[in-house]
């Protein structure tokens, strides 16, 4: 296809982390045409897993949890199709994780969708067929309805283009303003020996607020050496932000090692990653933002709060009205 020659489709979703899979996933499965579409090269988002050399770390979401049956249902046929397990984990109880990364949560979702990633959406711009989603390197693509679930700082810059012709509608975008994040910084390290007497530890008072040997695991494999996830507090994130991550990680490989009670000669590999959109301070308080006419949705976990399960409950939130509205507009008539 040229880049000349748009492409068509029914529902076009922007971000292919749980809520963007959630919503492609129950529309699909109810025979409504989507494409998604993201700029990084795997699916999930924060549900990622990193694969260096021989070692692995989910670097982002460390676990998922269930509170409403729609997603407990969601985990229990993930583990059936051995994408999940159970984590008992140190104090807590036991927690769900993807198998043989968090990033097989994703996968699962992901499973027959149409995904287009590696596609950098720059802008949309409204239209009377729908929405003009205009793509780097890429041919256009028109869509009678755009589902965005990018973080909510990033959704503002998308649509900009499209104020000027008075077609969108700039209220929609007012109650993004209020919804608040934290960054967080991770540490990924390999450490050689066995040290800490715990699998994970929590203590929102440390700078390192999360610390979890994440080969303690189900479904990782055996390695000769443990690898630990450190991920910073707000306030340590914040104030070294903006540094490269060698620095970063220069800086949280000693607060790891004291931590666990290693040398820093003992660590073989470390990194660190910047997460900038990490957590959701202030939700929206609501499962999604939409236009009058439908043919704009916005959502993601920074509607319902800082868990894997309400960017899913956003995701099928979007899913169900845009098929209630879908339906409606099909509907015979009482005088067909």
């Amino acid at each position: 296809m040229s880049l000349e020659n748009p492409e068509h489709v029914a529902v076009a979703i922007v971000g292919s982390g749980m809520a963007g899979l959630a919503c492609a996933r129950a529309l699909t499965d109810a025979g409504l045409q989507t494409a998604i579409m993201d700029k990084g090269r795997g699916v999930g988002g924060r549900l990622a897993t990193r694969r260096v050399e021989s070692f692995q770390f989910d670097h982002g979401a460390q676990y998922v949890t269930a509170k409403t049956p729609g997603f407990a249902q969601v985990l229990s046929e993930m583990k059936t199709a051995n994408t999940a397990a159970d984590w008992p984990i140190h104090g807590t109880g036991v927690r769900t994780v993807g198998t043989p990364g968090m990033a097989s949560l994703a996968k699962y979702l992901a499973t027959g969708l149409d995904l287009r990633q590696g596609l950098q959406v720059t802008a949309a711009v409204p239209t009377s067929a729908g929405w003009r989603i205009e793509c780097k390197d890429s041919a256009p693509v028109i869509a009678a309805c755009m589902v965005i679930t990018a973080p909510a700082p990033q959704i503002g810059p998308l649509l900009a283009h499209g104020d000027s012709n008075g077609m969108h509608n700039t209220r929609l975008l007012e109650p993004l303003a209020a919804v608040a994040y934290d960054p967080c910084l991770t540490l990924m390290a390999a450490v050689e020996g066995n040290h800490a007497g715990f699998n994970t530890r929590e203590d929102a008072s440390d700078a390192l607020a999360w610390i979890a040997q994440d080969s303690s695991k189900p479904g990782r494999s055996a390695l000769n050496v443990a690898t630990w996830v450190a991920q910073a507090g707000p306030v340590f994130s914040q104030d070294h932000l903006e540094k490269e991550p060698a620095e970063i990680a220069a800086l949280m490989v000693p607060m790891l090692c004291e931590r666990i009670g290693a040398s820093p000669t003992q660590v073989v590999y470390s990194a660190a990653h910047r997460w900038r959109y990490a957590r959701v301070r202030t939700p929206l308080g609501q499962p999604f933002l939409a236009s009058s006419d439908q043919r704009l949705y916005l959502g993601g976990d920074w509607c319902l709060g800082a868990r894997v399960e309400a960017a899913w409950q956003s995701g099928v939130a979007i899913a169900q009205d845009i098929l209630l509205h879908t339906q409606a507009h099909h509907k015979p008539s009482d005088d067909a």
